[in-house]
């Protein structure tokens, strides 16, 4: 069996088990993505349930990237990583999210790439533009789709979508605009986007809502916490009457991204209830996502599934990782894993991340315990020194 063929029967089995996870903790549970936050043992329910391990899964794709993929093999090997002799996830080789921006971090040529999605270039410039090559994005799309629809419309009601981001067709390379796209096109309403060349279209986003409050038909806002502020900032000069409700009963947010405005910086909580104060939604109904290019799947904040399942309120500032995902807070220095609740980077295991790198070291600070993933900045300053190790072994330094 060639690369290509034993690509295709990996993503064949990550989606099985993607499908399969979430039926595991029952239907309408967030159960499950607190359960892979925190990565527990599986019970034998579980294991039941689900075609095969989530460990024996991790592994087979990390030796299929090893194979295939230089810049891994090199970090496998420095590491002293034997794929052969590997049984829990927790022992492959983390690859640094800076290193897609320096080498082809994938297990196919260029010619079978379906689609490349880049990195915003924002911090660093568009020359240090990360790049994560898709030979197919067929399992990326099962796994937005599902735990999206888990987080952010569980009741299955008819939604218009109203983006504040630029349609596909003006950012091809961007994996939240192809997400967004897909989450447009399974929603059963209306959709428009309201970010066209590089400007907020804040007169077409009133409109849009006017057409939702005149069709009662609710809307999921989906944009970066960027457009959000610059929208707010649009509202508040507009002075419209206080308590005017832009959006239908039943409409939520998604919001994800940076909090910056034209001169200041929005602290999150402040950001949250603007969106819900000016667009007329509960607090609840405004969701955050974590997500980032090098990955192939998403956290939600749990507010709005438990809102609607009229279970005890989530909290805020918890995001819930799907039973496909494992989410690790290791230590900056070794990059071993910490006790639950300890402050740590984040280290990602995604099943759904067939073709690149199952297992990614963030440099972002995380607090991971049973309740889901607490979010708490990047690292400051130059990258850990853990990840400046691993990125120096994976581009063939010294260690």
């Amino acid at each position: 069996m060639g690369p290509i063929d034993q690509s295709e029967a990996l993503h064949r089995r990550a989606r099985a088990f993607i499908e399969a996870s979430l039926g595991v903790d029952g239907a309408g549970s967030t159960g499950a993505g607190r359960a892979a936050a925190a990565s527990p043992p599986q019970d034998q329910g579980e294991r039941a349930a689900l075609p095969e391990s989530f460990d024996a899964l991790a592994i087979d794709l990390a030796r299929h990237q090893a194979a295939h993929c230089a810049p891994v093999a090199r970090l496998f090997e420095a590491r002293g990583a034997d794929v052969a002799a590997m049984d829990h996830a927790a022992q492959i080789p983390a690859v640094p999210c800076d290193v897609f921006r320096f080498a082809r971090v994938a297990a196919h040529p260029p010619e079978a790439d379906e689609r490349v999605f880049r990195t915003s270039g924002t911090s660093l410039g568009a020359a240090s533009r990360g790049e994560h090559p898709f030979r197919t994005t067929a399992t990326y799309e099962l796994a937005a789709l599902a735990w999206g629809e888990r987080l952010l419309w569980p009741d299955g009601a008819r939604l218009r979508a109203i983006v504040l981001a630029p349609p596909l067709h003006e950012a091809p390379d961007s994996s939240l605009g192809f997400m967004i796209d897909r989450f447009a096109a399974r929603l059963s309403g209306p959709a428009s986007w309201h970010v066209r060349g590089g400007e907020l279209d804040a007169a077409g986003f009133a409109r849009a809502c006017a057409e939702a409050r005149a069709s009662r038909e609710p809307a999921l806002v989906l944009g970066t916490s960027f457009a959000f502020v610059h929208l707010i900032e649009h509202l508040l000069e507009a002075q419209l009457p206080q308590g005017a409700a832009l959006l239908p009963e039943g409409s939520r947010v998604m919001q994800t991204g940076g909090y910056k405005g034209r001169s200041r910086e929005v602290p999150a909580e402040e950001l949250r209830a603007s969106i819900a104060r000016e667009l007329g939604v509960p607090l609840s109904h405004v969701v955050s996502e974590y997500g980032m290019t090098e990955l192939s799947s998403q956290l939600y904040e749990g507010t709005l599934a438990a809102a609607l399942a009229g279970a005890p309120g989530a909290a805020p500032g918890l995001y819930l990782a799907p039973p496909w995902t494992r989410v690790t807070a290791v230590d900056p220095e070794t990059l071993a894993p910490l006790p639950s609740g300890a402050i740590g980077l984040a280290r990602i295991v995604d099943l759904a991340n067939v073709d690149s790198a199952v297992a990614i070291q963030t440099a972002d600070r995380v607090r991971v315990t049973a309740e889901g993933v607490e979010l708490l900045g990047r690292a400051s300053g130059a990258p850990p020194r853990g990840c400046s190790i691993a990125m120096d072994q994976m581009l063939g330094g010294e260690a």
